[in-house]
């Protein structure tokens, strides 16, 4: 899987995007990240119809407040913005290393091995919980420029888009864990309310 990862990711460098910020906390991000029980959460994000100025600069807010939150991916809907727009950078702490911003994205194609690895949200903060996906994806999406984009991604890449896309449809990662008293144990100890989650079995 290491070498399959290592070659993906080479491919998710070229794709990337040049709509970047300071990889550094700010005080006062535009856009604060709501938390599971928000109803903004499980609203169906609307596709973009014109990729202009207005989505590059909420690319760019997004981005802020994820590496605020020390996040490495972060979805529109997470910050009450109703747009199917994605953030994503597994590498924040080298400046150098550019962000990738998706747009409209679709999975077209999924691999038939699945795994269960543990994931997190900036939206249930301190929750972490093992949940099964698959280990490769196909998406399509367009680019902060509006290009029209695939990219085939396993590995952690492909996971975190898996998880923020799950985000454009109102699903946060605790409806697919299947280990209840795991989920019901964190939720508590939390401090969010069990009723919040929307179980997918």
């Amino acid at each position: 899987m290491a070498g399959s990862f290592a070659s993906l990711a080479r491919q998710a460098t070229k794709l990337r995007t040049s709509v970047a910020v300071p990889k550094e906390p700010v005080d006062r991000p535009r856009y604060a990240i709501r938390t599971l029980g928000d109803t903004e959460l499980r609203l169906p994000a609307a596709r973009v119809d014109r990729v202009d100025d207005r989505i590059r600069d909420l690319c760019r807010d997004m981005l802020r407040s994820m590496y605020t939150a020390k996040g490495i991916g972060l979805a529109a809907p997470q910050v009450g913005v109703n747009k199917q727009v994605i953030v994503i950078d597994l590498d924040p702490e080298t400046p150098k290393a550019a962000p990738m911003v998706l747009i409209n994205p679709t999975i077209i194609a999924e691999g038939a091995a699945v795994d269960s690895c543990e994931e997190g949200c900036l939206s249930i903060p301190g929750v972490y919980l093992n949940v099964v996906r698959p280990t490769l994806v196909e998406v399509t999406y367009q680019d902060e420029a509006g290009r029209r984009r695939r990219i085939k991604a396993d590995g952690l890449l492909g996971r975190c888009i898996q998880h923020e896309m799950d985000h454009l449809k109102g699903v946060l990662f605790v409806d697919r864990v299947t280990d209840t008293e795991a989920l019901s144990s964190e939720l508590q100890e939390h401090g969010f309310p069990a009723d919040a989650v929307h179980a997918i079995r």
